[in-house]
């Protein structure tokens, strides 16, 4: 969106063309050899669907990324579960949030926090970014216990996120508390509860 109107330089190569903003890189594309074919990146017009998520069903775009394997199952699964919950404008634009993730976080992270966000029932973009930044941190970050896993493969099982944060805070070093000073007080009371008589 921030290049519309201004003039950049296009390199093509035999299989791919690249997009440069002076000297920077902004694109990079398959080359397409069929004459007038067309190809979308939906990753293009997410900020349109956004504000207009009817649009985004039976889109071409979205034929594209799925043929492209962009669409996995595992989108469609979280997309239908959502929409149930939220219904279809809201739980289409929750969608597309997600997708909006995939500009900061890796494909595989992302699918990996679908995937797990669907098995622990929270439908949302928040929950979804949780679950990938989580996957993406098990992966820089083997805990103890992952060793039997196999490259890339990640545990089953889904962390609350009160659980990470108690998991996270400092030991406490603080003393038990003791009820020795309420216990003295209860003998005081008893020694003085039987000089005293109603009138």
């Amino acid at each position: 969106m921030r290049l519309i109107g201004r003039r950049v330089r296009v390199v093509l190569h035999a299989s791919h063309l690249v997009v440069y903003d002076k000297n920077v890189e902004v694109a990079r594309h398959e080359r397409l050899i069929a004459k007038g074919a067309v190809r979308l990146d939906l990753d293009h017009y997410l900020e349109a669907l956004v504000r207009k998520p009817g649009a985004f069903p039976g889109s071409t775009v979205l034929e594209q990324a799925r043929s492209a394997g962009k669409f996995t199952p595992v989108y469609d699964a979280w997309w239908d579960q959502t929409k149930k919950i939220h219904g279809e404008r809201d739980g289409t634009r929750a969608l597309i949030e997600v997708l909006l993730l995939g500009r900061h976080l890796p494909h595989e992270h992302v699918v990996a926090g679908l995937a797990a966000a669907l098995r622990a029932g929270p439908l949302t973009a928040d929950a979804v970014a949780l679950e990938a930044r989580k996957a993406a941190q098990a992966e820089t970050e083997p805990g103890p216990g992952t060793d039997h896993l196999a490259p890339g493969k990640l545990p089953a099982t889904v962390t609350s996120l009160n659980e990470w944060r108690l998991a996270h805070l400092p030991p406490d070093t603080r003393p038990l508390p003791s009820v020795t000073p309420y216990d003295q007080l209860l003998r005081r009371r008893r020694g003085s509860g039987g000089d005293h008589h109603e009138g």
